[in-house]
Order: C-alpha cells, then sequence, then structure tokens
C-alpha cells in the first residue's frame, strides 16, 4: 500500500504510461507537473482523500484513455481542458465535491464511452454538447443539483444502454427524442420537478429493464406499452399527477420485480389489469382512484414481499389465497371498502411485521390465527365492524409497537396479556364496548407513547402502576366511567381537559377537573414517599457494592454515576431509516454501499453474524450486521435477529451500541448499528501499536463504561435483561475509548414468572461454569463475563486460568454460612 501524497515532481517520470494507486489513502492534490506525462494513458486513482482542483494541465495528456479520481475530495470546477482529451473513453469522477457546471467542452471527448459524474455536488444546467458524444453507453448525473431542461440532443446517443438523472433539480418535460434510444435498458429520471405529459415515443423504448419517473410533477397517462418488450423489470412513477388507466401492457409482463404507483390518480380495474408475477417483490398503488376486487393471484406471487393498495375503491372480501404469498412482510389494505372477515389463512404469513386492515367494512371476530404471527410490529384493524373479545392470544405477538383496534364493536374487559407487549408504543382501544376496570399490568407498558381508551365504558380508578410509564407523551380517556386521582405521570399532568371529560369522578390538578379530596390525596402522598425511600435506599445500597467491587479489582473508590440522560434507540422517522420497518430503499442503499457485501468491507465477523463498515448515500457511516445463513437453509437465525431488535429498542444508554434499523429481507436479515471508530477491545488488545495507547486511564475507563452497561440491563430495565455474551470481542470503542457494549443475539429477558432456563449461549472462556452445568440463566452470567473481560482489559490478554485461581482464593475468605 502506497501512503502520504503525489510528488509533485511526478512530472518528470515522462515514460509513464500508467498511473494507478487507487485504494491507498492518499491525500494533498494533483500537482500541476502531472500534465508533464507525455505517454501517460491510464491515471486510476480513485479511493483515495486526494483534495484540492483537477490541474487545468490535465489537458495536455493527449495519450490519455481512461480517467478515474472517483470517491476523493476534489473541489474546485472540472477544467475545460478536460476536452483536449479525445482519447479518453472511460471518465470517472462521481463521489467528490466540486463547484460549478459540467463545462461545455465535454461534447469534444468523442471517444467516450462511460461517463460517471454522479454525487459530485455539480450544479448549472446539462451542456447540450453532451449530445455530440455518440458512442456513449453509460452516462451518470445522478444525485447533484443540476437544474434546467434535459437537452434534447440527448436523443442523438443511440448507443446508450443507462441513463441515469435521477435526484436533480431538472426542469420542464421529458424531451420526445429519448424515444430514440432504443438501446436504453435503464431510464431513471425521478426525484426532479419535471412537469408536462410522458411523450407517447416512450413507447417505443422496447428494452427497458427499469422506468422510474417517480417523485416529480408529471400529468396525463402513463405509457400503455411501457412492457411491450416483456423485459421491464422496475416501474415506478409514483408521487406525480398521473391519471388515466393502468398501462395495460403490465398485464402480461411476468418479468415485474418493482411497481410503485401510489399517490397519483389513475384508474381502472385491478381484477383485471394486473396477472401473475412470479418475480414481483414490492407493489404499491396506494393513494389512487382504483376499483374491484382483490384478486386470488396475488397469492401466486410468491416473491411478494410488499402489498400496499390502501387508500382506494375496493371492494369485496380479502381473498384467503393471499395467505399462499408466504414472503409478504407488509400487506396495506387500509382505506378501502373491504367487506367479510379477516381470513385466517393470514396466519400463514410467519414473516409478516405490518398488517394495515383499518378504515374497512371487514366483519367477525379477529382470527386466533393472527397470534402465531410473532414477527408482527404493526397491527391496525380500526375503524371496522370487528365483535367480539380483545383476544387474549394477542400476547404471542410479543413484537408489537403498533396495536390499533379502535373505532370497532369489541366488547368485554382489556385482557390483561395486553400488559405482556413490552415493546407497545401505541396502543388505542378507543370507541369499542369495553367494560371493566383497566388491568394494572398496562402500567407496565414502559414503551408506551401514546394510549387512547377513550369512549368505552370503563369503570374503577386509573391503576397507579401508570406512574412509572415515563415514555407516555399522549393519554386519553375520555367517555368513560372512571373515578379517583389521575396518575402522577407527565403525560396526565399535561394533557388537557378533553382526554378526560365525561367520566364518573376522576380529580386532579386539571383545569375542568375537581381537585383530589384529602384523603385520596394523602393516599398519594403515601405512595410518593415509598417511593422516593425506595428511590434513595436501593441507589446508596447498591453504590455501596460497586464500590467494594471496584476497589477490589481497581483499588479505587470513586462512587459509579448513574446515567441518566441517555441518547434515544430509536431515529427520528424522517432519517434514512425507520426503526423497525423495512424499507427496499434501504436495503438497496446497503448492497450498493458494500458492493454486495464484498469482503473489502468487512470489519469484524461474531457468532451470528458478519459486520461490514458502510457509507451511505448521504454519507452516514453505518456499520451493518449481515447474520449467518444457518446450516439448514434460510436467511438467518430469526430468533437471534428479533433478540437483537427486541433488545436495543428496549435499551437505552450511552454504554450500549445504537440500533439505527433492521432489514428483514429474502435474501439476508441485517441490522444496521452506529460505526464506532475504535474497533472492538479484542482488537485494540491484539495490535501491539493501538496497545501502546490504551494507557491506564483509557482501561480504567473502559471497565467504567461495561459497569455501567451492565448496571443498567440488570438493575434499571424491567424486566431485567442478561445479555449472556460479554466477551472483548462485543465491547466497542468509539475515538474516545468509551466503551459500547454489543451483540445482543443471545440477550434474554429475566421474567419473574418465567423459570429463565435455557440452552448454554456464550463464548466459553468468559462464561460462567454453573450457566454450562445448569443452564439457569439469571445476573451472575454477565458478572462473571465482566470479571473476565475487566482482567483481560488489565493485563492486556485473556487471564486464562487464573479464573478459576481467583475464584477459588476469594472463595476461602468468605466465612461459611454453617
Amino acid at each position: 500500500m502506497f501512503n502520504g501524497s503525489i510528488p509533485q515532481q511526478i512530472g518528470m517520470m515522462k515514460s509513464l504510461y500508467k498511473l494507478a494507486l487507487s485504494d491507498n489513502n492518499l491525500v494533498g492534490s494533483l500537482p500541476p507537473s502531472i500534465g508533464n506525462l507525455s505517454n501517460l494513458s491510464v491515471l486510476r486513482l480513485h479511493n483515495n482523500k486526494i483534495s484540492g482542483s483537477i490541474p487545468k494541465e490535465i489537458g495536455m495528456l493527449g495519450p490519455l484513455e481512461v480517467i478515474n479520481l472517483s470517491n476523493n475530495s476534489l473541489t474546485g470546477e472540472i477544467p475545460a481542458s478536460i476536452g483536449n482529451l479525445t482519447k479518453v473513453y472511460c471518465l470517472y469522477l462521481f463521489a467528490n465535491n466540486f463547484h460549478g457546471s459540467i463545462p461545455q467542452q465535454i461534447g469534444e471527448m468523442r471517444s467516450l464511452i462511460d461517463l460517471e459524474l454522479s454525487h459530485a455536488n455539480l450544479s448549472g444546467l446539462i451542456p447540450a454538447s453532451i449530445g455530440n458524444l455518440k458512442k456513449l453507453s453509460y452516462l451518470y448525473l445522478q444525485l447533484n443539483t443540476l437544474s434546467g431542461f434535459i437537452p434534447s440532443s440527448i436523443g442523438n446517443l443511440t448507443n446508450l444502454i443507462e441513463l441515469f438523472l435521477h435526484c436533480n433539480k431538472l426542469q420542464g418535460s421529458i424531451p420526445w427524442e429519448l424515444g430514440k434510444l432504443l438501446s436504453l435498458d435503464e431510464l431513471l429520471l425521478f426525484g426532479n420537478s419535471l412537469s408536462g405529459f410522458i411523450p407517447a415515443e416512450m413507447n417505443n423504448l422496447t428494452n427497458l429493464k427499469a422506468f422510474e419517473v417517480s417523485e416529480n410533477f408529471l400529468i396525463g397517462h402513463l405509457p400503455q406499452q411501457v412492457c411491450l418488450g416483456g423485459v421491464l423489470e422496475s416501474f415506478t412513477a409514483h408521487d406525480n399527477y398521473f391519471t388515466g388507466p393502468i398501462p395495460k401492457s403490465l398485464k402480461n409482463c411476468t418479468s415485474l420485480c418493482r411497481v410503485r404507483l401510489e399517490h397519483n390518480q389513475l384508474i381502472g380495474n385491478v381484477s383485471e389489469e394486473f396477472g401473475i408475477y412470479p418475480n414481483l417483490d414490492y407493489l404499491d398503488l396506494s393513494g389512487n382512484k382504483l376499483i374491484g376486487e382483490l384478486s386470488s393471484k396475488w397469492g401466486q406471487c410468491h416473491n411478494l414481499t410488499s402489498l400496499r393498495i390502501s387508500n382506494n375503491n375496493l371492494s369485496g372480501e380479502i381473498p384467503s389465497e393471499l395467505g399462499k404469498a408466504t414472503q409478504l412482510r407488509v400487506c396495506d389494505l387500509s382505506l378501502n371498502h373491504l367487506t367479510g372477515g379477516i381470513p385466517k389463512e393470514l396466519g400463514e404469513l410467519k414473516l409478516l411485521f405490518s398488517l394495515m386492515l383499518n378504515d374497512n367494512h371487514l366483519s367477525g371476530s379477529i382470527p386466533r390465527e393472527i397470534g402465531i404471527l410473532s414477527s408482527l410490529v404493526h397491527l391496525n384493524l380500526a375503524a371496522n365492524k370487528l365483535n367480539g373479545f380483545i383476544p387474549i392470544w394477542l400476547r404471542q405477538c410479543e413484537n408489537l409497537l403498533e396495536l390499533n383496534l379502535s373505532v370497532n364493536r369489541l366488547s368485554g374487559g382489556i385482557p390483561s396479556e395486553v400488559g405482556s407487549l413490552s415493546f407497545l408504543q401505541i396502543l388505542d382501544l378507543s370507541q369499542n364496548f369495553l367494560i371493566g376496570k383497566i388491568p394494572k399490568v398496562v402500567g407496565n407498558l414502559k414503551s408506551l407513547e401514546k394510549l387512547n381508551l377513550s369512549h368505552n365504558k370503563l369503570f374503577g380508578f386509573i391503576p397507579s402502576t401508570f406512574d412509572d410509564m415515563l415514555s407516555l407523551t399522549s393519554v386519553d380517556v375520555s367517555d368513560n366511567q372512571l373515578e379517583g386521582p389521575l396518575p402522577d405521570n407527565k403525560a396526565f399532568r399535561e394533557a388537557s381537559f378533553e382526554a378526560f371529560r365525561n367520566n364518573k369522578g376522576l380529580c386532579g390538578n386539571i383545569t375542568g377537573l375537581e381537585v383530589c379530596s384529602s384523603k385520596l390525596s394523602s393516599n398519594v402522598d403515601r405512595k410518593k414517599n415509598s417511593k422516593i425511600v425506595i428511590a434513595t435506599v436501593v441507589p446508596i445500597l447498591f453504590t455501596v457494592l460497586i464500590v467494594f467491587v471496584v476497589f477490589g479489582i481497581l483499588s479505587s473508590s470513586k462512587r459509579r454515576e448513574r446515567n441518566t440522560e441517555n441518547t434515544p434507540r430509536v431515529v427520528a422517522s424522517d432519517s434514512l431509516f425507520e426503526i423497525c420497518n423495512y424499507d427496499e430503499k434501504m436495503y438497496e442503499n446497503i448492497v450498493e454501499a458494500t458492493e454486495e457485501f464484498d469482503s473489502k468491507y468487512c470489519i469484524g465477523v461474531g457468532g451470528y453474524g458478519t459486520v461490514y463498515k458502510a457509507e451511505l448515500s448521504d454519507g452516514q457511516i453505518v456499520a451493518v450486521k449481515k447474520l449467518h445463513p444457518l446450516p439448514e437453509g434460510g436467511v438467518g437465525d430469526q430468533k437471534a435477529f428479533n433478540n437483537e431488535i427486541r433488545a436495543l429498542t428496549e435499551l437505552s444508554h450511552c454504554n450500549i451500541l445504537k440500533l439505527y434499523g433492521f432489514c428483514s429481507h429474502p435474501q439476508h436479515l441485517i441490522l444496521v448499528y452506529e460505526f464506532l471508530e475504535g474497533g472492538s477491545l479484542e482488537k485494540i488488545l491484539r495490535i501491539d501499536e493501538q496497545t501502546m495507547e490504551f494507557d491506564w486511564i483509557k482501561r480504567v475507563n473502559v471497565v467504567k463504561g461495561m459497569a455501567n452497561a451492565v448496571a443498567y440491563m440488570h438493575h434499571d430495565c424491567f424486566p431485567p435483561m442478561v445479555h449472556r455474551d460479554i466477551s472483548s470481542k462485543n465491547i466497542l470503542l468509539d475515538s474516545d475509548y468509551e466503551a459500547h457494549v454489543a451483540d445482543f443475539g443471545a440477550a434474554r429477558l429475566l421474567r419473574p414468572d418465567s423459570s429463565n432456563w435455557t440452552s448454554f449461549k456464550g463464548t466459553f472462556g468468559y462464561t460462567a461454569p454453573e450457566l454450562a452445568y445448569t443452564m439457569q440463566v439469571n445476573e451472575k452470567c454477565d458478572v462473571f463475563s465482566f470479571g473476565v473481560v475487566t482482567l483481560e482489559t488489565l493485563m492486556g490478554r485473556h487471564p486464562g486460568d487464573m479464573v478459576s485461581f481467583l475464584s477459588s482464593a476469594v472463595s476461602s475468605l468468605i466465612p461459611s454460612c454453617s
């Protein structure tokens, strides 16, 4: 590997015909003397850190045939002198930070076959001279801020195979001359401000595999013969103003993999316009004016992962055959006029994590087969005519984040099993015929943010357990028969009177409610006092314990500080990712960033998966874990995948690795985390250069960080969580040597009503012997592993047999209880 910068004297090497130093961490700028390399034919300096501008002297390199300066930090303008390089057939300048526009002189480079200027911060117009490049096969100008019209001269590029102009600020209409590009394989124009009609000449492009014009201001009809050639795979026109029918050629287009036509004003009958698509992965027709009934043919699309036809005018029943589309992850049929019952066959969709059937006319009870869907994250059955009780088997859907059964005809009480949905964030049971008391266990929903129980017949007191629902931000219990004091909770204190009106006798410090009597207040005060005593005594006792442990290991008496201000686990919804939600763009972005999980991006291999470093399209650097495939087949260990998501969405601590999102794809199970520059503790202790910088202060800080994370999992979570695989390879460090616990694939919640026995998990050499012998899980498993990693951190290597020696020595100091 060549390190450093390109020497200024490089121009003296006049006999050099090839300069290829890609992937070498080169810094500095290109010297003007590079123009003296009169015999140079190949210039490849991509994937470095070269800065500055491209010197105008590059135009002196007449014999040059290949230029690749992509993925650097180049600035300034692309020099006009580049037009002198008439022999160049490959010009790659993508992924830089240029200023200005594409020079008009680029049209003089008539030998160009491949021109890639994407993601380069270019602005201004696309020069009309680009139409002179008659040999051009690939033109990539996407992800810039190019403006103005698409020049009609591009229609002269009859050898063009791929034309990528997406994600710019292009305006005006699509020139009809593009219809002359008969060799075109992919045409990507999405994410601009294009307007007007799609020209009829676009029907001539019968070789298209990808036609994507979404997120523009286009009007009129879609090209009816868009799949006349029978090879179209991706057709996206969503978020425009298209009217008229679905293209007729789609019905027999069996090559289709992805169709997105949502948020237009399309008409047509879904019963007639679509056929059977063996390769179809994603279909979204939401937000149009489609009619008809759902066809049983959708069940024969065995690769379908996302079916979204919400907000249309569909009628009829949900076909039971839909249960045969076993790869389905998302099913959104909301806001239609569907009737009949919910088919029990939907219970066959084992991978389903979002089922949205709200705002229809569905009737009958909720089938118990829905409870089999253990991967379900979003369940919305609101605004239908469902009856019967809230099923107790919903507790089996333990990954639920959203449960909305509002505006139905459900009766009976709120089952206590709802309290076992520990990850639930939204619970809406409003506008039903529910009766009885609110179960105390609802207060166990520590992650709950929105609670709506309004317009029912609930009575009694609101349980005091609601005091501890610290995540709650929105509450509505109006129009019931509730009485007594409001919970001492921020959401209740800050809610308006509308959230409590029309009840029997609720009281509290809310305008419009009566103030609670002294008897009720004294009960509340006693509860507050008992909490204060617990909150004071428990931390003191625990701190004393920590002091003795740290004193025995590090000769330090510094009291452990609890971390109460931690960053949230879930990223905002407008980020590149949405936590607990599959997104095809996210998956494609990751695959592109890692070049289909190329080993050169691999930064670690664990017990459950391989970790890659990925720089995404928005510049964000993340760590991506792709779970190992199972020996018996399958994309990965689904249980470990669910464990990791469950753990890291539940935990919120600065010493625990942040989870940004996940992706359950037919080919891979993927988890996306924050990227930590320091790597693993195991790696630092193994590499001599890093070990020398890893001084005592940093080592003590790592031990403290681990202790804080373990204490948080064991004592600040309910139910407590046991990691079960704490080892030096699962302790990651940031640039400040702050420790972060990672890899929760084996994590387990310690439920008080469970025996907590399980099969062996963990890393040999770090695992408590009693777990291997008895397979019983408790906090001691993590404490033992923490001790081993602490010794390893201080000694610089795994303690080996010293563990058993210290264990027996400590045991001899403890007096017998007999």
